[in-house]
């Protein structure tokens, strides 16, 4: 990952401008999704609290009427005559007197404690209950009803902690009911209040047609619903010390309030889309504004591409190939955008201006090659003039008339060709005729010291060579090993390289002499001009240097020496050679010894 990470070119405006863009889109749309969710935040927040505080009176209220409906049943219990006759009375007839006025007490109490739904009176001696109701019940459920509440009362007997339990969830004839008892020496009384009866005060609250109120058991399970809410699935077992949302989609509130008097709480659920009402419209709004900007970012990123980063990337690729050499690299003009245009138009003129100027200083580069290809060839011109009349001159004293006349043919040969050696490129079939001519002086000059021997096969005679160039390596043998040897053999030779890269021709010359010195070879093979009075092997030098003027690292030149004794020149030139310039070649002629 890190390595990935400083891969990217940071420092490049396209990456800047990419950071740049969601650098200022996505705070804004954070910032719209935060308002949006605070909005909402804000909005349950005064539902809920507002809700939460008509659930905290109305279940005050409801606490309020049960504790005044148990300080009635405490009352009846420590004062009433009725009460203690009932449990003393000795005789039946008192006991029945005593229970049908209980009966009737209780019975008219209803009337006083409308939000009771039933009172009663159990003798625990007598196991016998008497009961009045704010609702007619059949027969089943009269005895129902009376088996719940005889069932309480010996519960009671058996755990008295039960007494201060408070009110208590129960079911009683298919319904949740609140019940409460009191009692003392084996004389107890009790009320019970539907759980229904108890949300009539709350149904002026407005929970919309999907919301309720409820009454909630201990363990968080509704007692009764004003509308059913199983399929909702809303969870009341988070308790109600704050508001929450539940239910599948979490698009309930809960808001409720536990009771003191018992173990039961009253909630209201209202739906969320009540709440927010035309809060989800913006919300929805709010989310359509934000796709519309996650659409418009990469679309953004697109155009920016076009307009922008595409026509700085190929500049940056044009300049690149500039930079490499390449003069032919041009920019677009006619689908960028008019300051780009500007920068193209410059840039392309700026090209065009560098290749002419490039073009101009290598046609004078080549002009300054020619110039100095013509000097090396005219350095080799004034070595044989004065040789040449002095040989002629001997000649005439001793009347050889017949050695005069071949020598000055040899001589007309030889100047005519000469003062056409200012082409660039010869066939080797003529330079090898010059050279033979050379040499054939050099023999009428030093009669039976000099011979010569050719190997050059015909079909090399198309060969194209620098004019002079085997007269210059024939001049070396002349200069350097006639004079310092009683006799000379002089051999050259001309092959084809066939499996090099290039066919190449290998043209030899090598004597019988006593070879180069050790300083003249490390010389040649340096390339270093000599720079001393004598200039020796000035010729040699100057053969290498037109050799790198023509051809460039296409050719070759080595000086060594023969074993036993002798001295040779090798060189190697292209099958196919042209003038310098045609060809890219530039590097210096490769020395091979």
């Amino acid at each position: 990952m890190r390595r990935r990470l400083r891969e990217i070119p940071w420092r490049t405006i396209r990456v800047k401008l990419v950071l740049g863009l969601l650098g200022i889109t996505l705070p804004l749309i954070i910032l719209l999704l935060y308002n949006n969710a605070y909005s909402v935040n804000v909005i349950h927040n005064q539902v809920a609290v507002s809700n939460k505080n008509l659930v905290s009176v109305y279940m005050k209220q409801i606490d309020d009427q049960l504790s005044e409906a148990e300080r009635h049943m405490m009352g009846l219990l420590m004062s009433e005559y009725n009460m203690l006759a009932l449990g003393e009375a000795a005789t039946e007839d008192d006991y029945v007197m005593a229970k049908s006025a209980i009966s009737r007490r209780i019975a008219s109490d209803l009337i006083v404690y409308p939000y009771i739904d039933g009172f009663f009176v159990y003798s625990l001696p007598r196991k016998d209950i008497v009961e009045a109701a704010r609702y007619p019940m059949s027969y089943d459920e009269l005895v129902r009803t009376r088996g719940l509440l005889k069932e309480q009362v010996e519960l009671i007997t058996e755990q008295p902690v039960y007494l201060s339990a408070g009110w208590t969830a129960h079911r009683m004839n298919g319904e949740s009911v609140l019940l409460r008892i009191f009692g003392e020496s084996g004389i107890y009384i009790g009320a019970w209040v539907k759980a229904e009866s108890m949300l009539k005060p709350l149904q002026v609250m407005q929970t919309g047609e999907t919301g309720a109120n409820l009454i909630v058991g201990e363990a968080g399970e509704p007692l009764y619903s004003t509308r059913p809410l199983a399929e909702e699935k809303i969870d009341f077992t988070q308790g109600f010390d704050r508001y929450y949302l539940s239910g599948e989609d979490k698009n309930y509130l809960v808001v409720g309030e536990p009771s003191s008097k018992g173990e039961f709480s009253l909630a209201a659920v209202v739906p969320d889309k009540l709440i927010l009402e035309n809060l989800p419209y913006l919300s929805r709004a709010a989310w359509i504004v934000v796709a519309i900007a996650l659409i418009m970012l990469p679309l953004s990123l697109w155009f920016l591409r076009k307009v922008l980063l595409l026509p700085l990337q190929k500049m940056t690729k044009a300049m690149r190939r500039l930079g490499e050499g390449n003069l032919h690299a041009k920019l677009e003009v006619s689908t960028v955008p008019d300051e780009f245009q500007l920068v193209n138009q410059t840039f392309n003129q700026m090209i065009s201006q560098i290749e002419e100027l490039k073009i101009n200083v290598y046609e004078e580069q080549l002009s300054k090659q020619r110039a100095e290809l013509k000097h090396l060839q005219l350095q080799i011109n004034p070595h044989f003039f004065m040789n040449s009349l002095n040989i002629l001159y001997n000649l005439a004293q001793v009347k050889q008339y017949g050695f005069i006349q071949e020598l000055t043919l040899c001589l007309v040969h030889y100047f005519r060709y000469m003062l056409q050696s200012n082409r660039p490129l010869v066939l080797l079939s003529e330079e090898l005729k010059h050279t033979r001519n050379f040499l054939r002086i050099q023999q009428l000059r030093f009669p039976k010291r000099l011979t010569c021997d050719y190997h050059v096969p015909d079909y090399l005679g198309d060969t194209q060579i620098p004019p002079l160039l085997l007269q210059t390596f024939a001049e070396n043998v002349i200069k350097h090993a006639l004079r310092s040897s009683d006799s000379v053999n002089v051999t050259i030779d001309a092959a084809l390289e066939e499996h090099a890269e290039e066919p190449v021709v290998v043209i030899s010359v090598r004597d019988s002499g006593p070879g180069f010195s050790d300083e003249a070879l490390e010389s040649i093979r340096l390339g270093r001009r000599p720079s001393d009075e004598k200039a020796e092997h000035i010729g040699l030098w100057n053969a290498r240097e037109r050799l790198r003027l023509q051809y460039g690292e296409r050719a070759w030149m080595e000086c060594y020496n023969r074993e036993p004794r002798g001295a040779a020149v090798e060189i190697g030139i292209p099958m196919r050679s042209y003038a310098r310039g045609e060809d890219d070649g530039n590097a210096a002629v490769v020395d091979r010894g």
